[in-house]
């Protein structure tokens, strides 16, 4: 499993008070299985640091830009800690020319060891690894024009990126054992459980599904508590204050389960770790809850 990480204070942190210092505040942040190093991408590069805080490689997008404004560039670690996955939006960041980028590094030097062009003009790419160590899933958020989702996966150097046939789909999770992942519309209307890799859906809900009306929604968040439970956030607005509500969904059959207490206050702020547990983040802290 990745190894969760937030940054507060001036530093990244995960799990088991360990912590990065980094001199500014990440666009997004990763860190390794051994917990030696961290990475983090700023508006204009991608920089591998240390426990220390000190400085093991730096990859520059392109072009300098004083200020990159609505877009963030996306980093994670694979499951062997052996290589780096990037997404650059180039195509809004105009670091370089043409559309966004996704690149395989070598952790321990920053050498870019595969590239690929999505095509996309994205603002963001939520990257997330699959349990199999192999394979990782990009979705890359195009604002109003939807979410475009990708498979990647680096054999011997080729990197094989094959795109899924949607447009209005955001990923949220894998299950632990990698058969299944989770999205939920980009309309916020439903969440979709699929199998993997084909994408094919096998539960669909609403959130009429969950009790509410259609002025409700569902949150970009959730994911799967265990192997037979998900979570979803549901959201809404009751005299001008938004709401939101964790609900469980059984993912062998659909049910719905009901809410559960998740120790929060971010409707983005559960992060699965299985076995019926999860952890929450804050004031530099995680806490461990279990059901």
């Amino acid at each position: 499993m990745i190894t969760p990480a937030r940054y507060s204070d001036g530093a990244i942190h995960v799990p088991g008070d360990v912590a990065f210092p980094v001199a500014v505040r990440p666009r997004e942040q990763a860190v390794a299985p051994d917990l030696a190093s961290a990475v983090y991408t700023t508006d204009n590069e991608l920089v591998c640091v240390d426990r220390a805080g000190v400085v093991r490689w730096r990859h520059a997008f392109g072009v300098f830009q004083e200020k990159v404004r609505n877009v963030r560039a996306g980093c994670a670690f694979s499951l062997d800690g052996k290589v780096v996955w990037l997404f650059r939006p180039d195509a809004m960041g105009h670091w370089n020319d043409g559309n966004d980028t996704w690149h395989v590094l070598d952790a321990a030097t920053g050498v870019v060891l595969a590239s690929a062009d999505l095509g996309t003009v994205g603002h963001g790419g939520d990257q997330q690894v699959h349990p199999n160590g192999t394979d990782v899933l990009i979705n890359v958020g195009e604002g109003q024009d939807g979410s475009l989702l990708f498979r990647g996966r680096l054999d011997d150097n080729t990197f094989e990126v094959v795109p899924y046939p949607w447009e209005d789909r955001v990923l949220v999770a894998f299950a632990a054992d990698g058969h299944h992942f989770m999205t939920v519309h980009h309309e916020q209307s439903d969440v979709a459980f699929h199998t993997y890799p084909d994408g094919e859906v096998v539960i669909r809900m609403s959130v009429t599904d969950l009790g509410y009306d259609e002025g409700a929604w569902l949150e970009w968040a959730g994911g799967y508590l265990d192997a037979d439970t998900a979570f979803v956030v549901a959201g809404g607005e009751d005299d001008g204050e938004e709401w939101f509500r964790h609900h469980l969904i059984d993912v062998r059959t659909g049910a719905y389960l009901g809410t559960f207490d998740a120790h929060t206050e971010d409707a983005y702020g559960v992060i699965q770790a299985g076995g019926g547990a999860w952890l929450t983040f804050d004031d530099g802290v995680f806490r461990h809850h279990v059901r």
